[in-house]
């Protein structure tokens, strides 16, 4: 599965990239179906708690599973996307057995 990676007002360290990828791309194992994965980095506020926003949207044939969540931290934020996406591509895979 391919893996975009885009941080908006700031530059992405590889430490937080390499993290992303690791994480993104476990559902890729779960999903075989997933082709294409682009997760967005922003940072809403600067000097306040809560900041980071992330969006993670994968595509599979037929719709483009999508979460976003704002966080402490980005690997906070991720974690939890990756959370929801692992129960929508559950979801989308029984949908496919159904068929």
């Amino acid at each position: 599965m391919e893996i975009r990676i885009q941080s908006i007002h700031f530059d992405a360290t590889e430490k937080l990239q390499a993290f992303i990828e690791k994480k993104v791309g476990k559902i890729a194992k779960s999903c075989d179906a997933a082709a294409k994965a682009e997760v967005i980095l922003k940072v809403v506020k600067p000097e306040t708690a809560m900041n980071k926003e992330v969006q993670v949207r994968i595509e599979v044939p037929g719709c483009t599973l999508h979460a976003e969540k704002v966080c402490d931290t980005f690997e906070e934020g991720v974690d939890l996307c990756v959370e929801a996406l692992q129960r929508q591509t559950e979801k989308y895979k029984e949908k496919q057995r159904c068929k």
